[in-house]
């Protein structure tokens, strides 16, 4: 029992130890003079924003990807349609 509470006691008083390690960056990944630049949904102050990378690997991607987010959401749409209404009592 003794032993319980003192693990509990050490471990809860780490918790509030100070952190030796170095900050992190916040900066965003931006991929300048991209081929999709003037594609829609390119905000100004960040350019087109891929901070993954993934349309650098295969450029023949982006269509299909913008298709499946539309798909997706038109999908997403309909469940949220479906829940109120059989939240209504329809």
């Amino acid at each position: 029992m003794k032993f319980t509470i003192l693990t509990t006691l050490l471990a809860s008083a780490a918790a509030f130890a100070p952190q030796s390690s170095t900050p992190s960056s916040s900066a965003l990944s931006v991929t300048p003079g991209s081929p999709y630049e003037s594609e829609v949904g390119v905000q100004a102050p960040l350019g087109f924003w891929d901070p993954l990378f993934v349309l650098e690997k295969n450029e023949g991607e982006f269509a299909r990807f913008r298709e499946q987010e539309i798909k997706h959401g038109r999908v997403a749409m309909l469940a949220v349609v479906g829940y109120l209404t059989t939240a209504a009592g329809v």
